[in-house]
């Protein structure tokens, strides 16, 4: 099918093993894939719950940037309810972020573009003028994106006609600039003979959240802050240093706490206080503390589970009923995880490998239900909806969207109920190299 606007809008995939991917370019993806990357001194914690076992000191498991490698797929190995729907694809861009709105899916890409989909057809779009779109965040009627040139832009859906999104500003607002301007004390020392107001990030916005109660913005940036947005007067209420280097992530849990998740390998916890009218955030803990970049972050829908995903293709989780306590590895990938996400008792995981991994939450256990493959390049961002067609079973299903270096933005469907991956040993030479194995792909290529 073909839009009005002749981009490909929506595929079916012709064969149950990734097949049919022909019409996409085999890209050169870039160097950086938006999270920075540097070198602490701790290594990360190795208990491990996982389908593949590697050793962490091997040459393969030390270099997660260095090779896109695609396992052969196990024949023998039984179907599963995960299966790949199809594809949304208008090759513009490479996709950055997703975000979910109802029966809206919003796409953004380093086209500078913000793509609206409607029922797997292009429905609208609206173009930001500036950097690539690193992040969306939907509050409301109004949606926030998230910019490579630190600048946050604030759109807003027509009254009058549902397809139209009219930008309504930025933050900070121009006004609010202007007035901090004047005050020589309002700037700070970015670098030496440099010197910005804080207010504003100076460098690429990395991720944007929303508090538990929807009332703040939270953004991150690679300037190594996170700025406090009041969201009902666009007001910025406090800039925080929060890191050594880039911060790659940040969400907003529970019990008023904060994460963030930086390229120094630290994840660090903020405690947000109410003191009067004034908004402010102390740091409370370092959960992790590694030599690999911390890539993304993401707590459970039950709020009791927080997880990161690093550039050592980990993630690493801790319980809120356990005083946050570190509680395991799930290790699932050969290169870096780049996005996490939770729905339901399920986490996903996205990764340079170009694979999803599923995962189902039991207690306090993590099984492997799939890998999802089908992605020609790393896997950027994550989105998830529930599927409005229940099971007579009550199964609980999600559709969940995967955007990619390769330009696409994939539709699956997942199922809490889904049989657990098996588990295959990896083996190494003696010099430390993996040997190949046959990593058993869940059946998450079917035709739909």
């Amino acid at each position: 099918m073909k839009s009005l606007r002749g981009g490909r809008v929506f595929s079916d995939e012709r064969s149950a093993h990734g097949q049919g991917f022909d019409r996409l370019k085999t890209l050169e993806e870039p160097e950086d894939y938006s999270a920075r990357a540097s070198i602490s001194t701790v290594n990360s914690p190795r208990d491990v719950e996982s389908p593949t076992i590697a050793d962490p000191s091997s040459p393969f498991a030390k270099s997660p940037w260095s090779f896109h490698a695609a396992a052969p797929v196990d024949e023998s190995f039984d179907y599963s309810p995960n299966v790949l729907m199809g594809s949304l694809v208008r090759e513009e861009g490479h996709i950055y972020s997703l975000a979910t709105s109802g029966d809206l899916l919003y796409t953004g890409s380093d086209s500078k573009n913000i793509r609206v989909w409607k029922n797997q057809k292009e429905f609208s779009g609206f173009k930001s003028n500036s950097g690539l779109v690193k992040a969306i965040i939907i509050s409301g009627e109004r949606i926030f994106t998230g910019h490579q040139d630190g600048k946050i832009r604030v759109w807003r859906v027509s009254s009058k006609n549902g397809s139209v999104h009219k930008r309504t500003g930025n933050l900070p607002r121009l006004k609010d600039y202007i007035k901090c301007s004047f005050n020589p004390s309002n700037y700070v020392e970015v670098r030496r003979h440099r010197n910005v107001l804080w207010i504003k990030h100076f460098d690429a916005i990395s991720c944007l959240s929303l508090s538990e109660d929807t009332s703040l913005l939270y953004s991150s940036s690679w300037d190594k802050t996170f700025k406090v947005w009041r969201i009902s007067d666009s007001k910025c209420l406090e800039s925080v240093v929060a890191h050594d280097d880039a911060v790659n992530a940040i969400i907003a849990g529970f019990d008023s706490l904060v994460f963030t998740g930086s390229a120094d390998g630290t994840v660090k916890v903020w405690r947000r206080e109410y003191q009067g009218k004034v908004t402010k955030h102390f740091f409370s803990q370092t959960l992790l503390k590694q030599e690999y970049a911390v890539t993304a972050l993401a707590v459970n829908s039950d709020a009791t589970v927080v997880y990161s995903g690093s550039s050592d293709g980990l993630v690493n989780y801790w319980d809120r009923k356990k005083h946050l306590s570190h509680s395991g590895v799930l290790r699932g990938h050969k290169l870096a995880v780049l996005c996490l996400i939770a729905a339901g008792r399920l986490v996903l995981s996205g990764s340079a490998d170009k694979g999803i991994c599923v995962w189902r939450r039991d207690g306090g256990n993590h099984t492997c239900l799939s890998v999802l493959t089908g992605h020609n390049g790393p896997v950027k961002c994550l989105a998830a909806e529930k599927d409005g067609d229940s099971e007579p079973s009550g199964e609980r299903r999600w559709i969940v969207y995967s955007g990619s270096l390769d330009k696409s933005v994939k539709m699956w469907r997942v199922s809490e109920a889904a049989p657990p991956m098996q588990r295959v040993q990896q083996h190494y030479t003696p010099d430390g190299k993996a040997m190949p194995t046959t990593l058993p792909y869940a059946p998450s290529f079917s035709t739909q």
